[in-house]
């Protein structure tokens, strides 16, 4: 994060915005000169030199990466085209289903997804939840309008319409706890403003912010609002490859294996009400994911 520094030349105070830059092992810092006092359009300010060394650093090659990804869909045949997405899909519901408990491995979630074959001695829960996953999953993929409340309460009753339809679609009534988690999710009576909130913030900036920043603090802001009884990562990452597909770019798979960092990274924004927290290890991840679209031309 940018911090204030303050020098004093010859009894005179100034005031800079430096931050912290690494680049190929090298820490080096970038600065801006605020004045002898500090503006009162600080915060503005501040959100612009971000931007800037983002745009640097990150921005620019997941743009070049959007354009490569773009280039190779043109030239992918359709039935690969399809092929792909539904190897995304198996990876992406398997992942995100066990991050909150499935006991399905991957094998036993391609075979029911692709060959309809229901996995011996596992509970129904798991299997319903999974078919019903994909299912959600290709429809927010064919969803044209902008996100909305709505559509979000659609996707977790379809979600849950079979398992467990008491919450399905239905802001929670009572108070949670994330199990392994310092954060403690608001009370049910502040749910509503903070999703109206929730939901100007992301029409204010769909189209001010990067996409993939986007869908990162999307991801941030709905998962700790935590407005469900159950379902609310599974919303969130819906919620993220909604916006990285609505604006062209590849989708993430937050995996299984990697869910120490990412729940490190969630906790640690919560926790010190730091979005960039979250954001720093989004993009790391969404890097190493698609590091074949970052390989030089």
């Amino acid at each position: 994060m940018a911090s204030i520094i303050k020098r004093t030349i010859n009894g005179v105070t100034y005031y800079y915005l430096e931050h912290a830059v690494r680049k190929k092992g090298l820490v080096a810092k970038k600065s801006r000169y605020l004045g002898r006092t500090i503006p009162k359009d600080f915060e503005e300010i501040q959100r612009r030199f971000i931007y800037e060394i983002d745009r640097e650093k990150w921005f620019d090659r997941f743009d070049r990466m959007r354009k490569r990804y773009a280039s190779e869909l043109s030239m992918t045949p359709n039935s690969a085209r399809e092929k792909e997405l539904r190897d995304f899909s198996v990876r992406f519901t398997y992942d995100t289903q066990r991050i909150e408990g499935s006991t399905l491995t991957l094998r036993e979630t391609a075979e029911l997804l692709e060959e309809g074959l229901t996995p011996g001695a596992k509970p129904l829960k798991d299997v319903k939840e999974a078919e019903a996953h994909r299912r959600v999953f290709f429809e927010m993929l064919g969803y044209r309008r902008e996100l909305s409340l709505q559509a979000v309460l659609e996707w977790h009753r379809r979600l849950f319409e079979e398992t467990d339809s008491q919450i399905a679609g239905r802001l929670r009534r009572t108070g949670v706890k994330i199990g392994g988690s310092r954060f403690v999710p608001p009370t049910p009576v502040e749910l509503q403003p903070l999703l109206r909130e929730f939901f100007s913030w992301y029409e204010a900036n769909r189209a001010r912010k990067h996409a993939v920043e986007l869908a990162a603090l999307a991801h941030l802001k709905f998962v700790t609002i935590h407005p469900f009884s159950d379902g609310n990562g599974r919303v969130s990452r819906l919620i993220m490859n909604f916006v990285l597909n609505a604006h062209g770019y590849p989708m993430l798979n937050i995996e299984y294996r990697g869910r120490r960092g990412y729940y490190n990274a969630l906790e640690r924004s919560q926790i010190s009400k730091k979005e960039r927290v979250f954001c720093l290890w989004f993009f790391r991840e969404y890097l190493r994911q698609h590091k074949s679209l970052d390989s030089p031309d």
